[in-house]
């Protein structure tokens, strides 16, 4: 019986990989991806997180910094085509992930989400010292990872 649902997890994660965009690099492994998960949730919980195309976009042209994070499996990919463009000019570290539904779940939302920024200090307000280092401590190690991903890729 253990079997069956082993076999239908690997049936579930080729599908996700088979529904990736051609663009999609650098995509995270399965433990970046699950830290950088761990990141988003921490980072929806204390109001450092910019969700959808739109917002991220307009925090990026703002001169916010922050690791951005978009979803590999969109479709028309268009939608998200400009968004590693602006990041790169902007020095933004990004990092895909092989599903938006994953990416909605951990940013605390019912609706797909295509990418979400994950700013560095909340942009109204302050966060006790305990909540800020561990965010702080949390987005070092991925966004060196991610540096590391994408160096090594280029």
């Amino acid at each position: 019986m253990g079997s069956d649902s082993e076999t239908e997890k690997s049936a579930k994660e080729r599908k996700k990989l088979m529904a990736l965009a051609p663009i999609a690099k650098p995509l995270a492994g399965k433990k970046l991806c699950k830290r950088t998960l761990k990141l988003v949730r921490r980072a929806s919980e204390s109001k450092c997180l910019k969700r959808g195309v739109k917002e991220v976009v307009k925090s990026i042209r703002r001169g916010h910094k922050g690791l951005c994070v978009i979803a590999g499996n969109i479709s028309p990919i268009d939608v998200i085509t400009h968004v590693p463009v602006l990041c790169e000019e902007a020095e933004i570290p990004y990092i895909y992930i092989p599903s938006k539904e994953d990416l909605a779940t951990a940013g605390a939302t019912k609706r797909p989400t295509c990418c979400v920024l994950v700013l560095t200090k909340p942009t109204k307000g302050e966060l006790d010292n305990e909540v800020s280092e561990k965010l702080q401590s949390d987005y070092k190690q991925v966004v060196s990872d991610v540096v590391d991903l994408t160096s090594s890729m280029f």
